[in-house]
């Protein structure tokens, strides 16, 4: 349902509060899922508690970078894990941090799927995926050529319910290590997407076929991470329109409108969703697509996400576009993005070269605040 924002006196739409469940927002500017290539050994480093709690603000969203849920969902370098003892333990003192400057944290649980290599997967095993095809593309996460993907495995039926119950046991980790909830990561043709997009999926099983089949695996992890941990503390990402990772759709419309209706079901706190725009992962694109038939259907909070700016994050909250606004490379590089818009004042401008470098200081907590810049 839209709601319009009156913008009051002195306040702009994303600098309103928000109530996200039982969660008190003080803004609507959440920090994206950003993956930053510096959790060393799939274990979270003790230099992600000055990034992130640079970041954090008294009632602000942030959620972490993509985290893996087991052993063979890694899908590039020095990417955190949360399936066992060791890497929850590791995200403790990050969460705590966090926790201290009072911000809400969600661990996004990911899973690549066959956006991997044989060199990222127990015993040089082929990547897990819904089919056997391989990926037709060569680039990298940075947008650069010249990877490699190895031929994927099929999933059996079995290994599928086990891949949900891994969702489910990396949700429980993320309690245990203090988060406030997790996202399912169900975007930017990881494995959850390639299940759903019918020119990625090939099944001819329960798993595979209309679009209730492609959606049967996302909607049974959101169940299953849901009956764990409450419904309360879960969120999922979607990217219908996207391509990512030679993962698209022949039709996205009905893609999201059946995920965003679907996850009505199991009561999900909130549906986090790329704008039709980022076609591509790196520039905007003219599209006559829009999300708002997935805004209206969709009955929890909803989140959009896309090369967003401060105007036009302020007018998709004005006009009720959407309840939040998820901002990736500007946050990156603004620790201090919602006193930036606030008052209005210059961004630093990103360093692309740095997104995935593995210095734990350069393009990662480098980037100034305001007051240092004075």
């Amino acid at each position: 349902m839209e709601v319009k924002i009156k913008e009051t006196e002195g306040a702009i739409p994303l600098l309103t509060p928000y109530k996200l469940g039982n969660f008190n927002l003080s803004h609507r500017i959440v920090l994206a899922p950003l993956t930053r290539a510096r959790s060393y050994n799939l274990i979270a480093q003790p230099h992600a508690i000055l990034y992130y709690s640079q970041r954090t603000t008294e009632g602000g969203l942030l959620i972490t970078e993509a985290s893996g849920i087991s052993e063979t969902a890694q899908g590039c370098p020095h990417t955190p894990g949360i399936w066992t003892k060791e890497q929850t333990e590791a995200w403790k003192p990050i969460v705590k941090a966090v926790h201290e400057k009072g911000g809400i944290f969600f661990c996004q649980l990911w899973h690549a799927g066959r956006v991997s290599n044989y060199s990222f997967q127990p015993n040089g095993d082929p990547p897990v995926s819904c089919t056997d095809k391989a990926i037709q593309i060569e680039h990298h996460i940075d947008g650069s050529g010249g990877a490699i993907f190895s031929p994927p495995r099929r999933l059996t039926v079995e290994e599928i319910s086990q891949v949900v119950n891994d969702f489910r046991m990396a949700a429980k980790n993320a309690i245990e290590a203090g988060f406030d909830g997790v996202e399912i990561h169900g975007a930017n043709g990881y494995l959850v997407d390639q299940f759903m997009k019918d020119q990625v999926n090939d099944r001819t099983d329960d798993y595979g076929g209309s679009i209730e089949n492609r959606c049967r695996f996302p909607l049974e992890i959101v169940r299953a991470v849901a009956e764990e941990i409450g419904a309360h503390r879960v969120g999922i990402r979607l990217s219908p329109y996207a391509n990512y990772n030679d993962s698209r759709d022949l039709n996205p419309d009905a893609l999201g409108l059946y995920m965003a209706e679907a996850l009505n079901k199991y009561s999900t706190l909130y549906c986090h969703v790329i704008e039709p725009r980022m076609i591509t992962q790196y520039e905007k694109q003219e599209t006559k697509s829009c999300l708002l038939p997935m805004r209206k259907a969709f009955k929890g909070t909803f989140i959009v996400a896309g090369g967003y700016n401060r105007d036009d994050g302020n007018e998709v909250i004005g006009r009720g576009g959407a309840d939040l606004v998820a901002f990736g490379r500007l946050f990156l590089a603004n620790p201090d993005l919602p006193r930036r818009f606030e008052l209005n004042s210059v961004l630093n401008k990103y360093d692309r070269s740095t997104f995935y470098t593995h210095d734990p200081v350069v393009g990662y907590t480098d980037y100034p605040f305001l007051e240092d810049q004075s």
